[in-house]
């Protein structure tokens, strides 16, 4: 969740949706995103809707997952009431912010909240992320009893300066032991990795990829560093602190652990994502990029369906106001138009390796594809096949596909 609302319409306080919400509804999978804005510290580079618990307000973790119960419970009335059918959920995210803050019994008490007021189809994902360090064996164990079957660990990196640039403080000595705990629980895994932080070298970057595969995680995220506006991260490189971030060493790492995760076994499905085989890649995330539909719980949370987007009111003190008042949380909304929808469709179906078919393209765009054929940037076999699938050079120069397949 980034720092900055985007702007639209105000939301009704009701919640209501319009009628076009309902259309199709039964022919898209539901998922839950609960987020949960605490941090025990914020990280340098960190731009997404969190914070330390001098930046509350009055606001309390402690009285969190109660609220976030009440926001799950009323979402159940404004689907029912917009008249969008009863869908069971498919997958269930906690993100953050540290999920993990809460007792494992907070977020037990949330995942059930989900399982009452929607229930959870056969099968569901359910995914918690958590920082090495606030966990243990037992946090997981109770976490796996309830019904997750994942956790998403913030590695990062496995070398002690590169974590300390990044401010991040867990010890990378714990990341063995955590993954074990997990393994042990019941629990799959994945570990998040950032690349490019300033004074890293490939010798690090390396080192943290070996490290990583090493634990034979059933998936990796490999993410580049993106140094946005605001964050004491862009303080520091604007004041010659650090180094600026280089486009090319990013590219250059990017390869590289392409090189090493196709080595050992691990195949990309998205830009940033490699699992051991289709069964564990991230559902909730392939949901987003296939633009499902999902219902987003707290500050600052963004939720879709049917092509009306809104997101919540940011801070936790005026989440937590408006859900004692009876109140939707939602600030503001905006129905998609069918033009924004397709630059959307476009965007997000070719980051994957499943693609986007090519003969779902403007005609513009489908005799693009011979040029990004011949640039190397896209597949020659699955273009035979009718699907565009990005090289390693293409995913890349993703952004830069995407203008030429959405060429009019």
């Amino acid at each position: 969740m980034g720092s900055a609302l985007p702007l639209g319409d105000p939301a009704p306080r009701d919640g209501l949706l319009p009628a076009s919400a309902a259309v199709g509804a039964l022919e898209r999978d539901f998922g839950v995103y609960l987020h949960v804005p605490f941090c025990r510290v914020r990280c340098g580079y960190c731009d997404f809707n969190t914070y330390t618990a001098t930046e509350l307000r009055g606001a309390s973790q402690h009285d969190y997952a109660g609220q976030a119960v009440a926001e799950v419970e009323s979402a159940g009335r404004i689907l029912r009431d917009s008249g969008v059918a009863d869908r069971e959920a498919t997958t269930v995210f906690f993100g953050g912010g540290t999920p993990t803050l809460l007792p494992a019994a907070d977020l037990v008490r949330m995942l059930d909240s989900v399982r009452d007021t929607w229930g959870l189809a056969a099968g569901a994902e359910v995914t918690t992320e958590a920082n090495p360090d606030s966990v243990d064996a037992a946090y997981l164990v109770a976490l796996a009893a309830a019904g997750f079957t994942r956790v998403s660990f913030g590695m990062q990196s496995a070398v002690p300066r590169v974590l300390a640039t990044l401010e991040r403080t867990h010890d990378p000595e714990r990341i063995p032991l955590v993954t074990a705990w997990a393994r042990d629980a019941g629990l799959d895994v994945s570990l998040d990795l950032i690349y490019g932080t300033p004074g890293e070298t490939r010798a690090d970057w390396r080192a943290s990829l070996e490290q990583a595969i090493g634990l034979a995680p059933n998936h990796i995220s490999a993410y580049s560093l993106i140094v946005e506006d605001g964050t004491k991260l862009a303080r520091q490189i604007r004041r010659g602190e650090l180094a600026p971030v280089d486009e090319d060493t990013q590219a250059e790492y990017y390869e590289l652990a392409d090189e090493l995760l196709e080595a050992a076994g691990y195949g990309w499905y998205e830009v940033s994502n490699w699992a051991t085989d289709a069964a564990h890649r991230s559902r909730h995330n392939l949901a987003y990029w296939r633009s499902q539909d999902w219902w987003g719980v707290g500050p600052g949370a963004h939720s879709h369906v049917g092509g009306i987007r809104w997101w919540n009111v940011k801070h936790p003190s005026a989440y937590a106001d408006r859900i004692l008042a009876g109140d939707s949380p939602a600030a503001g909304r905006e129905t998609l138009d069918e033009a924004t929808r397709e630059v959307e469709r476009v965007l997000l179906l070719t980051r994957i390796r499943e693609g986007i078919r090519i003969d779902s393209l403007s005609p513009l765009g489908r005799r693009e594809v011979a040029g990004l054929i011949a640039d190397e940037l896209i597949n020659a076999k699955a273009a035979l096949s009718g699907t565009v699938e990005l090289t390693r050079r293409g995913r890349l120069l993703a952004d830069a596909v995407v203008r030429r397949l959405l060429a009019d």
